[in-house]
């Protein structure tokens, strides 16, 4: 990993410890497979919020990542 990635990654780390802390994020972590991908659960009211939680994501507004929006 460069700095640039470490450091979104560690951001993410936090991002995801709010989530659970505010009782958004039900699960996360990484799946298995040969793409490095991870998975979270979380709770939302409606879509747009949803897109909104995951567009607050530091490894995806880095680039390091794209995140999928599932329901």
């Amino acid at each position: 990993m460069t700095e640039e990635e470490r450091a979104a990654f560690a951001e993410h780390f936090e991002w995801l410890a709010r989530l659970m802390a505010d009782g958004v994020l039900i699960l996360a972590g990484p799946t298995g497979g040969r793409i490095n991908t991870g998975i979270g659960i979380f709770e939302a009211s409606d879509e747009e919020s949803a897109r909104r939680i995951i567009a607050e994501d530091p490894v995806a507004r880095g680039g390091f990542a794209t995140p999928e929006l599932r329901p």
